[in-house]
């Protein structure tokens, strides 16, 4: 027996209902999230998230919980073993990473450096 194919990520159960909560309100059908690495912020890299229409070629493709998350092929190596969360605070909510790959991170926690 095969054993089941390891995800790239994982999401807790918190981001797989927030992500299936933006795919039920968005304007026009979706297929899932779309998560990428952009070069920007004070460290160097930031995490960014859109809605996706469909799997694009080479997208790896993340389900929990009915949630799916397409990881951009440029976003790979730089999300490798991390786990999204989705966090829910009084001051900010937003979706979080505890990811690996992180060699630093600034200080108001918006983008890393690997």
């Amino acid at each position: 027996m095969t054993e089941p194919q390891k995800q790239l990520i994982s999401l807790t159960d918190a981001a797989a209902e927030h992500v299936c909560a933006l795919m039920g309100n968005a304007d026009v059908p979706v297929a899932g999230l779309r998560v990428s690495v952009s070069t920007k912020g004070c460290s160097g890299l930031t995490y960014v998230f859109e809605y996706a229409e469909e799997k694009r070629p080479f997208e790896e493709e993340v389900e929990h919980n009915g949630a799916k998350v397409f990881i951009d092929p440029m976003a790979t190596m730089f999300l490798t073993g991390a786990e999204m969360d989705y966090e829910d605070g009084k001051l900010r909510s937003g979706f979080t990473f505890s990811n690996p790959n992180e060699k630093s991170r600034c200080g108001c926690g918006e983008s890393f450096s690997v």
